[in-house]
């Protein structure tokens, strides 16, 4: 079945502008209508498409190009895993955050490896799920608080070493790059760095791409959890 357009029918913001673009997908006909009223109460975010699979939500994506791709892990045909790495494959552009529950954390390590940005609770606060996909379509990272402590949590006994790992990674980072690194571990665009730090966003830009380089991580949200462990962020991430 191919991907199925929102319109006026289904409460999807109708406008342009420079809102931001977003795709739901979710095999749950109730849960997509949810999180669609949700974001539509966002003058500043439009839903322009929703998938009830991970294949047609690869489809869509390519023939909308959203900001946001939203995707639901447990899908048929493909799930949302899969769909990620194939996304963020074909569509550089378009950033991938996933809705979660926390019976799925297991996942979050491919997640991270297949490019997505964002981890938003299914069950969490509508806010959170404004904020998370603002934040992901700003080149920001976002982890809702409940599942950065959920899976902080879960570490148990091994968050000492890890910590201690952590702070051997970021001992060869200057004392810019640890700031830097310190503001992408709060979810922090390159925008909303440069303005934190009074830095031009082409200069964020380098920096963020030497700190991500010396520490040999893929993505920001890797490198988040790298500056969460190392102790440089005191509060969960939570984006711009």
């Amino acid at each position: 079945m191919a991907a199925v357009n929102t319109g006026m029918n289904t409460g999807v913001n109708t406008g342009t502008g420079d809102a931001v673009t977003v795709l739901v997908a979710d095999d749950e006909a109730m849960i997509r209508a949810g999180v669609c009223a949700i974001l539509s109460a966002d003058p500043g975010i439009e839903v322009v498409a929703e998938a009830a699979d991970g294949r047609e939500a690869v489809e869509a994506v390519r023939a909308h190009r959203p900001d946001v791709a939203l995707l639901d892990i447990r899908m048929p045909r493909m799930d949302g895993l899969a769909a990620c790495e194939e996304i963020r494959r074909t569509a550089p552009g378009t950033a991938v955050a996933i809705l979660t529950t926390f019976s799925e954390d297991a996942y979050i390590s491919r997640a991270l490896g297949g490019g997505a940005t964002g981890f938003l609770l299914k069950s969490g606060d509508p806010y959170e799920l404004m904020t998370g996909v603002r934040a992901v379509a700003d080149g920001g990272a976002y982890l809702s608080p409940k599942v950065a402590r959920h899976v902080i949590a879960e570490l148990g006994g091994e968050r000492l070493t890890r910590g201690a790992a952590a702070r051997a990674r970021i001992a060869g980072l200057t004392a810019r790059e640890r700031e830097v690194l310190a503001l992408l571990g709060e979810g922090l665009s390159n925008a909303g760095i440069g303005r934190r730090l009074h830095l031009v966003e082409g200069t964020v830009k380098g920096y963020v791409s030497a700190v991500l380089d010396r520490l040999e991580v893929g993505n920001r949200v890797q490198a988040a959890i790298v500056a969460y462990e190392a102790g440089l962020v005191t509060s969960t991430p939570t984006g711009p």
